[in-house]
């Protein structure tokens, strides 16, 4: 009898636990969210992230320093799947597989940084050895203010471009599918 009651004590203690911890998640300031671009042939680029908010704050070069790398979100490091080669525009290969991004922000410009240590809390940064690329990124000034840091992707033929938007400004970078008829002429220095 003893034992049945010890079992049941210790499976609702288990129980709450895991309730308590999920609902913490669901909970946060920057929720968890998720952008995908899919391509013709199915193959897909998946990023998971968490959405800060504004929240009335100055954002860029207060919040988030110009010049510093950036998690690109909050809480967790940000994360880039895709299970498609993939080239930028810039010339960088990017093989199919599971990265953590980071973002150098400046007023006039930014670095996309594809790094190959996942299951990263996010920062300090400290994996410079394990960075794939620093791929640069063009920035177009909002008219109007977006509260939620938002990932999107804009799909247009064989191309997928990621969209990084918050407060007054958007960063944006193109991949497209490899072509694996052609020969890849080189990656991007770091």
């Amino acid at each position: 009898m003893l034992k049945k009651t010890t079992f049941a004590i210790l499976l609702v203690v288990a129980t709450c636990a895991i309730s308590h911890a999920q609902q913490g998640e669901s909970k946060r300031p920057s929720p968890a969210a998720q952008a995908q671009c899919k391509f013709s042939g199915g193959k897909t680029i998946t990023v998971n992230y968490s959405s800060p908010r504004m929240r009335g704050r100055k954002v860029f070069g207060e919040l988030v320093p110009y010049g510093k790398v950036w998690r690109a979100g909050a809480n967790e490091a940000t994360t880039f799947i895709t299970d498609e080669s993939l080239i930028t525009v810039e010339g960088t290969n990017i093989p199919a597989g599971s990265y953590t991004i980071f973002t150098v922000p400046n007023p006039d410009e930014w670095t996309v940084i594809i790094n190959k240590h996942t299951k990263e809390w996010g920062i300090p940064y400290k994996y410079e050895s394990e960075e794939l690329a620093r791929v640069p990124m063009s920035v177009t000034r909002l008219s109007s203010p977006v509260e939620n840091f938002t990932i999107s992707f804009d799909h247009t033929g064989g191309s997928c471009t990621m969209r990084m938007s918050w407060e007054n400004t958007q960063a944006s970078v193109e991949f497209t599918e490899m072509n694996t008829d052609l020969p890849v002429i080189g990656n991007n220095p770091k």
